[in-house]
């Protein structure tokens, strides 16, 4: 097999340095290009970093993005014109930032997925069952802890999992979403979903999601011990991005669940 020309975006941050050792340790990838907000004289594998400019994208089949929304635009009109596939990790964005995406999957393949961790994509499915089996007579909440560096709160994987216990009750989750607390160490259930933060230490990630009835508690969790689990989760997307038609894709289409 030819392997897949790819480019890494935020090549300097957590993700961006844990992609470059994955895609170097994996015969189906070759390193083309790597991009970080401010071009500088630094090389890694013999590639220079440089800004996010058209030219630098030419030779790559496929971008990996892990950066801020801002940047993820810039990526995603430059990989519009040049016909690129992009694999999103980023997270962080608003409604009309999403209604964004959808509008840019119409013309190049994106798949985007708040986590790239196979188990919490397997843990959101069940969240959903889970969700829609219990019904309105559980209340539900979300917590995560990160790192201490981590900027943005809750987590895209706490909001996806808040996503998928609204999917599960067939309701809207921007009508659903609750209280945001952050560094809380207790918070409340309510009647929409809310979500508390922690931010500490070097934690890579722990998300859990509790439903209560008053009499019982439910609760289903994921822990993170490796970085490499996301990275190698993100080469999964592209390996099977690399043949896929324009549309929005998911680490969900990926796994094949129904």
């Amino acid at each position: 097999m030819k392997k897949i020309n790819i480019a890494i975006t935020g090549c300097l941050g957590r993700m961006g340095q844990q992609l470059i050792k994955s895609v170097k340790k994996n015969n189906d990838f070759k390193l083309v290009a790597l991009t970080e907000n401010k071009k500088m004289d630094k090389k890694i594998y013999g590639l220079k970093i440089n800004r996010n400019e058209e030219q630098i994208f030419k030779n790559a089949q496929l971008i990996i993005d892990f950066t801020i929304p801002k940047c993820t635009f810039q990526i995603l009109k430059i990989a519009t014109k040049l016909k690129k596939k992009v694999v999103i990790g980023t997270t962080g964005f608003t409604k009309k930032e999403e209604n964004l995406i959808k509008k840019f999957s119409k013309k190049i393949p994106i798949l985007k997925a708040g986590n790239m961790s196979l188990g919490i994509n397997l843990l959101m499915y069940l969240t959903e069952i889970a969700s829609g089996s219990l019904g309105n007579r559980f209340l539900s909440k979300v917590f995560e802890i990160h790192h201490k560096h981590k900027k943005d709160y809750p987590s895209g994987t706490a909001l996806m999992l808040g996503k998928g216990i609204a999917v599960g009750k067939n309701k809207n989750f921007y009508n659903l979403i609750g209280n945001k607390y952050l560094n809380k160490k207790n918070f409340p259930y309510g009647k929409k979903i809310n979500f508390n933060s922690i931010r500490k230490g070097s934690v890579i990630g722990k998300h859990e999601i509790k439903f209560s009835s008053g009499k019982e508690i439910i609760t289903l969790n994921h822990e993170a011990f490796d970085r490499a689990l996301y990275s190698e989760g993100a080469l999964s997307a592209a390996k099977w991005l690399i043949n896929k038609k324009p549309g929005l894709y998911s680490m969900r289409d990926l796994m094949n669940f129904k």
